[in-house]
């Protein structure tokens, strides 16, 4: 599920990302001469943008080779931390926090990794208990009946779309069931940093794609997902 502006159903289109820049002084006396470099601003949650900037830099080893976010798009509080988080469920435990755009994965003792997300707007919100069904990487993307009705720029798409950088599943997804039925919902890779922070999915949440990569490959098949009430 995703944006209208695009494309909706299992994910989100992509945009081009860039980088940050860098700021140093001088300051000198009579007796000595000093360097100071500002390596980016910190921010409450520990993570300066020269770091974000390392943590989101480019992934050239993927199939599609992934650009680099632009993190000055990204408010700081999204930028992925590992957080006091107290719940009781298991250690892998996914749980989706829709109200505050965060998506948790249970790390055990009281701690969680958290990343920030995208999720569904206005009326594509749910709320429950799923499991990770399936996982795909540059999985081919095929929208939704529904999603055609509403959208019919997507018909073109009806027999999918290949995997790629303009692909809405991007270059993860993990697959949502429910009783062993696929409920249409996903959390994906996006290459949006815009609509981190923001309801603009029809149900779907995303990540940013450096974010998912570590999701995916932390979470195996049959990983309980909770998503909160929003």
């Amino acid at each position: 599920m995703m944006s209208d502006s695009r494309t909706a159903g299992d994910g989100v289109a992509r945009t081009r990302a860039g980088g940050i820049s860098r700021r140093g002084f001088l300051a000198g006396s009579a007796l000595s001469l000093g360097a100071l470099g500002l390596a980016g601003c910190a921010n409450p949650d520990g993570m300066s943008l020269a770091e974000a900037a390392k943590v989101y830099g480019p992934v050239p080893e993927e199939k599609f080779p992934i650009p680099a976010v632009d993190v000055s798009k990204v408010n700081p509080k999204y930028f992925r931390r590992t957080v006091r988080y107290e719940t009781d469920e298991a250690p892998g435990t996914i749980i989706v926090d829709p109200k505050n755009y965060y998506v948790y994965r249970i790390e055990g003792e009281g701690m969680a990794t958290r990343y920030g997300a995208n999720v569904g707007r206005e009326g594509f919100l749910w709320s429950g208990d799923a499991y990770v069904g399936r996982k795909s990487e540059w999985a081919t993307w095929t929208p939704p009946k529904e999603m055609i009705k509403r959208q019919p720029e997507a018909a073109k798409y009806a027999r999918g779309m290949p995997g790629g950088l303009d692909n809405p599943l991007g270059a993860r997804t993990l697959h949502l069931y429910q009783n062993g039925v696929y409920t249409l919902y996903t959390i994906y890779a996006t290459s949006d940093p815009e609509s981190i922070g923001s309801g603009v999915t029809s149900g779907c949440v995303g990540l940013l794609s450096q974010d998912m990569i570590q999701l995916y490959n932390e979470t195996p098949v049959k990983t309980k997902v909770v998503v909160l009430p929003a």
